[in-house]
């Protein structure tokens, strides 16, 4: 016989009988049905309590799907309060098979109320507090498979393919490119992430010099990817379109503000990503995502028919898996003649630096630059001193914040209510840079830029990507601001001075990956992607 359950969730099913699949002679385990229909009421209604009881506890408790695998109790209730919910859907099918009194194998199917059949697998065992669920039965681990979606509009705006294609064979042929939502795409307008700009923005007619750049090189554009807002945040999150998934952390925040490229690059979908970095928008996401990141030296590549932010630190640059793709795509949009050798043996670092960093990012970087240090790559590894990156934030932050209010103030005036309530605040304190404030900024930029510099000269300067690993989607506001504020102090570097910043995934902690950093003197940025595979090589 089999059991029935008054949960919500069994009531939209199909006749239990119909839906339900057991060997010959086989019975399902008392109360597993219970705990299974429970669970999916649970998950329709997004009780994050409840469906946490259906859980195992402990450290060993899996779920996976599209997205990676998680692994721990709290870090899947953890994405779970983030995820804001499932789709509704309908159990079309259930397979059980016991395997002892006090477990079971439980596959069902089921079919979204948007369209599309999902599959998800649990193994269920009879060991939890029967107070909390049916019998006491948990699960302990689950894999989800979701209906695909025609178009994830987290990660992307528009998606073709291509969208546009390549306008000549080079270097890059058979290369996709995820395109930040910041730059001009023939055909298509560009929207910065906000709703209310794109509906105003025209249709662009030639595409932005960084993406001609690529496509000239062979690549083809596989979609526009989506922003923070304006592209005025390194979180990642954007309050219009959703939060893009990170595949090499789930349940984290990806990186901003060239979130969506970053996530399509790491995702599979494309193979590079062209964004922008004013504070860290390709450095950050890099970081968090496990992928190569440059930004260049400032002025060294085009920005025509992108959107600023703050011109004097703005600068495209892009994301790979790999360094090899990197280096093509940036040897591809680097005018010829800017470049330059630099003495790879030379580098330097700066333990202010390291300090602003979580103890496990300075832990773990330490070990690879001691590693590196084994392999006998660099001929002098040396400390210096320079600004701090208190001093460092500071600076950057007025600076930016006066241009970021020149580029944009008018329209976010103009248009009440269009931003997320972070981005909005952003703008709000930037609008409140008094001239006296700027131009007391300038001048320690001025001096810090000289110190820097004098520090460092042809040297390459190790440091942090990020100051810690990517946070957990459901982070606080505080806990996001002061990551934020630690980060930024230590990124300033690469834009107070203007030297290209290139971001390694050298790191793996258990909260995700973290980037080491070279930067390096003007004009080295091919170089320094050259010194970096060399690294890489040695370390395998």
């Amino acid at each position: 016989m089999t059991e029935r359950s008054e949960h919500p969730a069994q009531d939209a099913a199909r006749d239990l009988q119909a839906i339900l699949q057991l060997p010959k002679g086989v019975e399902p385990p008392p109360q597993l049905l219970d705990a299974f229909w429970g669970y999916e009421a649970a998950l329709m209604a997004d009780d994050v309590e409840r469906l946490g009881a259906y859980f195992a506890d402990g450290p060993d408790v899996m779920r996976g799907d599209s997205g990676g695998l998680l692994v721990g109790r709290a870090n899947i209730d953890r994405f779970r309060t983030g995820r804001g919910g499932a789709p509704a859907r309908t159990v079309t099918e259930i397979q059980v098979r016991p395997i002892t009194e006090t477990h079971a194998y439980v596959t069902s199917v089921n079919v979204a109320d948007a369209g599309g059949r999902g599959l998800v697998t649990q193994l269920w065992e009879r060991s939890g507090d029967e107070r909390e669920t049916p019998g006491g039965w948990v699960i302990t681990a689950a894999h989800v498979s979701a209906p695909a979606p025609a178009l994830d509009t987290r990660i992307w705006r528009v998606l073709g393919s291509p969208l546009v294609p390549a306008t000549a064979d080079g270097p890059l042929s058979g290369a996709t490119v995820a395109v930040k939502d910041v730059f001009a795409v023939p055909g298509y307008r560009v929207g910065a992430g906000v709703p209310a700009y794109l509906a105003e923005s025209p249709v662009e007619h030639e595409p932005a010099d960084a993406v001609a750049a690529l496509l000239s090189a062979g690549a083809s554009v596989r979609g526009i990817a989506q922003t923070d807002q304006f592209a005025y945040s390194i979180a990642g999150k954007n309050g219009a379109y959703g939060t893009p998934p990170n595949p090499a952390a789930p349940g984290t925040i990806p990186g901003g503000s060239s979130s969506g490229p970053a996530t399509a690059v790491a995702s599979g979908h494309a193979s590079l990503g062209l964004g922008t970095d004013t504070a860290g928008s390709i450095r950050v996401p890099a970081s968090y995502q496990g992928l190569w990141g440059l930004r260049p030296t400032h002025d060294a590549v085009s920005l025509a028919g992108a959107l600023p932010l703050a011109p004097s630190y703005d600068t495209p640059g892009w994301l790979a898996r790999d360094g090899a793709t990197l280096r093509a795509a940036a040897a591809a949009s680097l005018a010829p003649g800017t470049q330059r050798m630099l003495a790879s043996d030379r580098a330097v670092v700066a333990a202010a630096l390291f300090e602003a960093a979580d103890a496990d990012v300075r832990g773990g970087l330490a070990d690879v630059i001691d590693g590196l240090a084994a392999h006998g790559v660099f001929a002098s590894l040396e400390p210096v001193s320079m600004p701090g990156p208190a001093e460092l934030f500071r600076i950057f932050r007025y600076t930016q914040s006066a241009e970021a209010a020149r580029s944009w103030q008018g329209w976010v005036e103009a248009h009440p209510d269009a931003l997320a309530p972070d981005v909005a605040e952003r703008f709000a304190w930037a609008a409140s840079v008094t001239e006296a404030e700027e131009e007391e900024a300038l001048e320690a930029k001025q001096a810090a830029r000289e110190k820097i510099d004098a520090a460092l000269g042809d040297a390459i300067l190790l440091l942090p990507s990020t100051s810690s690993a990517a946070p957990p989607l459901d982070a606080s506001p505080e806990r996001l601001q002061k990551v934020r504020e630690a980060t930024l102090g230590i990124t300033a570097v690469a834009g107070i001075t203007g030297r290209p910043a290139l971001s390694v995934p050298l790191l793996e902690l258990d909260g995700g990956p973290v980037g080491l950093s070279l930067v390096g003197p003007h004009g080295s940025d091919l170089a320094l992607i050259d010194v970096a595979l060399g690294w890489v090589d040695a370390l395998r």
